[in-house]
């Protein structure tokens, strides 16, 4: 793999993992550094449908529904659950990171795939040391890493992407709609 220049254009560069591109090695919790990884579990939250058995949570089989350690899919318990609501008899339920905790072994990313792909990982550059030939990068099977301006650091999933794009369009629609109510 060719290693990034740290400017491109004047501006200062750090380093990404591209989510599209990533294949969960686990080779971010190993290869950095740093004794934890800067790399860490992130969830797209407009993703997220907040399931009762969210499978980046728990373990693919052998569990109760119990937020006991041993049915969590996540070694360092990172990964959070807190009931937000029930909806008739449906209970949902958000899902964080405690960022401390995480280890960017990417094994909820691997649990939540199967479901609807709202976790994946993500460089945090308050932790990252910007080496200027990052371990991960050097080993990274996929060749996921890149090189992004830190004015725009996050690299999102193209699901996401598009996520955002539809919510962009009806806020854009609505703001449209009043405007030519009130006008």
């Amino acid at each position: 793999m060719a290693i990034a220049r740290r400017e491109a254009r004047g501006e200062d560069l750090v380093w990404q993992l591209d989510p599209d591109l990533c294949t969960k090695c686990g080779r971010c919790e190993t290869d950095c550094v740093l004794d934890i990884s800067a790399v860490k579990a992130v969830n797209f939250f407009p993703l997220c449908a907040m399931c009762d058995v969210c499978t980046g949570y728990f373990r693919a089989e052998g569990y109760q529904m119990n937020s006991g350690a041993e049915n969590q899919l996540c070694p360092t318990g990172a990964v959070r659950r807190k009931f937000i609501a029930a909806i008739g008899h449906e209970p949902f339920f958000e899902y964080t990171i405690d960022e401390d905790l995480c280890i960017g072994c990417g094994k909820c990313v691997i649990g939540c795939e199967t479901m609807n792909g709202s976790l994946y990982l993500q460089v945090r550059h308050d932790r990252c040391l910007n080496c200027n030939e990052c371990a991960i990068a050097i080993n990274c099977p996929a060749d996921a890493f890149r090189r992004v301006p830190r004015s725009n650091p996050t690299l999102r999933k193209k699901e996401t992407q598009a996520s955002l794009q539809v919510e962009e369009e009806l806020i854009r629609i609505e703001a449209t709609e009043q405007r030519d109510a009130t006008g």
